[in-house]
């Protein structure tokens, strides 16, 4: 069942991906582009996220978690803000433009897994390392 359920979710999160336009690095640049010719159609699937989100994020409020804020956090975000902005693509959508055969999706996960092992690599490295 529970392989059912990711499955379903997976596939829901995949089409309203697709019909909100946010797997589509044109639409995205465009969002964010509020210099220029700027595109704010992507605000509204925004709203719609943030309200879903809202409840859940209540929710898990009784849940244990973190409140620091350190260099990697900060340093993970302008490199996943710097990613998103130059390709047009975040990990969701671009998970699901490479099903539906797009390259440049492609080559986008394909060097975003290749960070992933750079990073896992380098914490294994550090962790070896004397102080």
């Amino acid at each position: 069942m529970g392989a059912l359920s990711a499955f379903v979710s997976g596939l829901v999160f995949g089409v309203g991906l697709l019909v909100s336009g946010m797997s589509d690095p044109g639409k995205v640049i465009g969002f964010l582009d509020v210099a220029g010719a700027w595109d704010p159609s992507l605000a509204f699937v925004m709203a719609g996220a943030i309200l879903v989100g809202f409840f859940a994020f209540a929710r898990a409020r009784k849940l244990p978690h973190r409140r620091e804020i350190d260099a990697r956090l900060v340093g993970g975000s302008i490199v996943f803000g710097i990613g998103w902005g130059l390709a047009g693509f975040c990990p969701g959508p671009a998970l699901v433009d490479v099903g539906a055969g797009i390259d440049k999706a492609t080559v986008f996960v394909l060097a975003m897994v290749a960070g992933m092992l750079l990073y896992a690599g380098l914490e294994r490295w550090s962790e070896r390392q004397p102080a």
